[in-house]
């Protein structure tokens, strides 16, 4: 049974310490989980019938010949000795043959038998024990071997030490090395960063080599080239960064030599440009001198030749205009040279034409109207060319272009003020300031950027608008020839009102009522009809096919408001002038009472139909069906309209505006109103029942009053006749018949109650069938009904 070797523990290498105990398998479990198949089973009897007896390595084997031991015995089982000593031989063998066991001499005694014997015996005993000393010598050869490979594994273990050493010595230096070449390089690109930077910011002061090397090489085709904007585009980025960064050494030597070149290059813009416009304007100047030169070809020397250099000046004046823009102190006085010489050249081109047309248009002979039409809208489209055409140039000097269109308009202006001022037609300076108005809300409409409610188109023209170049505001050209016709047009309504309204002396054929309605219920002519109608398109009243029976003044009142919605305080002016005549009207006769009355009624429905017709009227109130009301359509147009006259000139007058006025004056209107129906009420009721009631008021005196019977006034026939004369007065004087028709209601309700009075102090005298002579209350409202009817 071989022993199971002990593996040794190299000598200096601390023994690990033992880790905790793990549950282990037995060979049996093993073979129980992990069986072997046949082919690894053959494999495994081969293995260990070939590591039954491993030799030693080659270089650690034993030459027999070269041991250092002594022979013993068992060397002779090699040579084919036996273990025991053979039988003497004879004499001549021995000499052939040599042994250590044999006798050096022959045996002569017994102490060398003895000697020799006892050899033999050692010998037998070490012949025994041979192999025994033969596995001891072959265990102490196979120690030494693997004390001799322990030595070797020792020092291969204290190399990989040293080698492992080593490579962590060369990792640390690799490390650091690296570290060390990663900071190089970090500095490498501080360094070039810093290098780049300091070539990016030495590039600004560079520049001033390049721009002052083009500027001193000056040609007028130097400021075409391409080069040149480029150059003052980097000129100008310099500027904005030395004053950005004035801190730099010499930043301000710079910055000022900097700002000489950009001054240098806007110069050089403004010769190049004022050269081509002079060059052009004289060539154009000289063309439209020639004879026959048609309108057109006017029109194409005077816009299409300058729109034809505006591709290669209008860049170069961009340029000028952006640099003045941001830096004014220097260049602004440049761009307003070469505004200035453009508005001289044009002013110069057109001036002559300008005057040719205002001579065509005959301002001292041709009515204002037409005049103010023609002028200001020649003006307008004159105004639009050039201010489109100056937009193709600049896209600044917004003051100095208005300022040039104004006096252009001048020229126009001079001849049509002083008409303005001298205008004494009211309808005339009406229809001036709505040509006016009418020009400017259409330049209103064509903003681009504003887009009006279709709801809430008003126009404010008391307050300016803004001015810009994307869009001409001819407003502002024709805000002052405006406010001159506003101011004359209010002056010449003011006395208007204050002459044939407020101090109006009524004449005789004035007051001639109702003779006038009588007269006027005659056939008209076709022409008459005409023009009522054309007239009733503004104020649709059904009385305003007989204008003629209107008194004066309310005449004047509809007139004027119809050319000056604004104007409400002739409202209350005219109400008071039909409350003076209404009392004149009734003065004339002891029968002319009811006329004063109804005349009243008459005008003030009228009156009051024309003040509700006014566009102050607040736009979220329910449409009216009451007689004369506004249709849908004229409220909307009426109320989408300006004013002719702002409120700024009322302000600065100190009168009220119409909508401040306009609520009292509606009032008062219906207080009047009121009051005169409640006269025709009380006077048409009276003289009916004015019999009766003397009757009533004899029998509670004396209760001795005559029969019933016996009286006249109890007869029909007479308040038939008489109730009858008040109906048909109050349709000849109203003519409508619902306003009819309420104050004939109020008339038969007042009858019946002073009747119901006078029936009961007759039931209370009579009994009988003296009651049914009296009408009741029922038949009463009945009868009265077929009168009226």
């Amino acid at each position: 049974m071989s022993k199971t070797p002990v593996p040794h523990r190299r000598a200096g290498i601390p023994a690990a310490s033992t880790p905790r105990s793990k549950p282990q398998l037995t060979i049996e479990e093993w073979e129980a989980k992990a069986p072997l198949s046949d082919l690894a089973l053959k494999s495994v009897a081969a293995v260990k019938a070939a590591s039954e007896k491993t030799p030693l390595p080659l270089k650690f084997s034993v030459d027999e010949d070269e041991t250092s031991r002594p022979s013993t015995p068992n060397l002779r089982g090699k040579l084919g000795s036996v273990s025991r000593p053979s039988t003497p031989v004879p004499g001549f063998t021995r000499q052939f043959a040599s042994h250590a066991l044999h006798p050096k001499q022959p045996v002569q005694t017994p102490q060398q038998f003895y000697d020799w014997f006892a050899q033999i015996d050692r010998s037998v005993a070490h012949s025994q024990e041979a192999h025994f000393r033969a596995h001891v010598a072959v265990v102490s050869e196979h120690l030494n071997t693997a004390d001799t490979l322990i030595e070797r594994i020792d020092e291969v273990d204290r190399d990989v030490g040293g080698l492992l050493e080593g490579w962590r010595s060369v990792e640390e230096g690799g490390k650091n090395l690296k570290d060390a070449c990663e900071r190089l390089l970090e500095e490498r690109d501080r360094l070039l960063e810093l290098t780049e930077e300091i070539g990016a910011k030495l590039e600004y002061f560079q520049e001033l080599e390049h721009a002052t090397r083009m500027l001193n090489h000056p040609g007028e085709s130097l400021v075409l080239q391409t080069d040149f904007l480029y150059m003052v585009e980097r000129v100008d980025i310099c500027i904005d960064y030395l004053k950005a960064h004035r801190y730099y050494r010499e930043a301000e030597v710079y910055l000022l030599r900097f700002q000489q070149c950009m001054t240098r290059a806007m110069t050089l813009i403004r010769m190049f440009f004022v050269g081509s416009l002079r060059a052009l304007t004289g060539d154009v100047s000289r063309r439209l001198s020639e004879k026959d030169v048609s309108s057109t070809a006017q029109m194409h020397l005077l816009y299409t030749r300058f729109r034809s250099v505006t591709s290669q000046l209008a860049p170069l004046l961009s340029e000028l205009e952006r640099r003045a823009e941001a830096h004014p102190e220097d260049l602004s006085a440049l761009l307003s040279e070469c505004h200035s010489a453009y508005f001289a050249a044009r002013k110069g081109l057109l001036v002559g034409r300008l005057m040719e047309e205002i001579r065509g248009l005959d301002p001292t002979h041709t009515e204002l109207v037409e005049l103010t039409n023609a002028g200001c809208s020649y003006l307008k489209q004159l105004c639009t060319d050039e201010f489109n055409l100056y937009r193709e140039f600049f896209n600044s000097g917004e003051d100095q272009l208005y300022t040039y269109l104004e006096n252009l308009c001048d020229y126009l202006y001079d001849d049509l003020r002083p008409r303005i001022l001298h205008e004494t037609r009211l309808t005339t300076l009406c229809e001036v300031c709505t040509v006016l108005q009418a020009l400017m809300v259409l330049d209103v409409a064509e903003f681009p950027e504003e887009s009006p409610d279709e709801d809430n188109l008003i126009v404010d023209f008391d307050q300016p608008k803004p001015k810009g170049l994307e869009q001409l505001h001819i407003s502002h050209l024709l805000q002052m020839v405006l406010q001159d016709a506003q101011t004359r047009l209010f002056f010449k309504a003011q006395s208007v009102i204050q002459a044939d309204i407020r101090y109006y002396t009524p004449k005789p054929e004035d007051l001639a009522y109702p003779d006038k309605l009588v007269a006027a219920r005659k056939p008209v002519s076709q022409y008459d009809i005409k023009e009522k109608e054309s007239v009733s398109r503004l104020f649709q009243l059904p009385s305003l096919d007989k204008k003629e029976t209107w008194f004066p003044t309310l005449q004047k009142t509809v007139w004027v408001l119809s050319q000056l919605h604004d104007f409400v305080k002739a409202v209350s002016l005219c109400r008071q002038s039909l409350v003076t005549s209404s009392n004149l009207v009734g003065q004339r006769s002891s029968t002319s009472t009811l006329d004063g009355q109804l005349f009243l009624i008459r005008n003030l429905l009228i009156l009051k139909e024309v003040a509700n017709n006014l566009d102050y009227t607040p736009k979220d109130t329910e449409p009216r069906t009451d007689i004369g009301g506004m249709t849908d359509t004229l409220a909307s147009v009426l109320n989408r309209t300006t004013a002719l006259l702002p409120d700024a000139l009322f302000a600065s007058l100190g009168m009220p505006r119409g909508h401040d006025t306009l609520s009292d004056s509606r009032h008062d209107i219906d207080q009047d109103l009121k009051h005169a129906c409640q006269e025709v009420i009380s006077f048409c009721a009276r003289l009916p029942c004015e019999p009766l009631q003397e009757w009533v008021d004899r029998v509670r005196a004396d209760k001795q009053a005559p029969l019933l019977t016996e009286q006249d006034w109890a007869k029909q026939a007479a308040c038939e006749r008489d109730l009858r004369s008040f109906v048909t007065k109050l349709r000849l004087y109203l003519e409508d018949d619902r306003t009819v028709s309420v104050l004939v209601t109020h008339i038969e309700e007042a009858i019946i109650d002073d009747y119901l009075k006078f029936r009961s102090v007759v039931w209370n005298m009579y009994a009988g069938a003296m009651k049914t002579v009296v009408f009741s209350q029922d038949s009463l409202r009945d009868y009265l009904k077929s009168i009226c009817s």
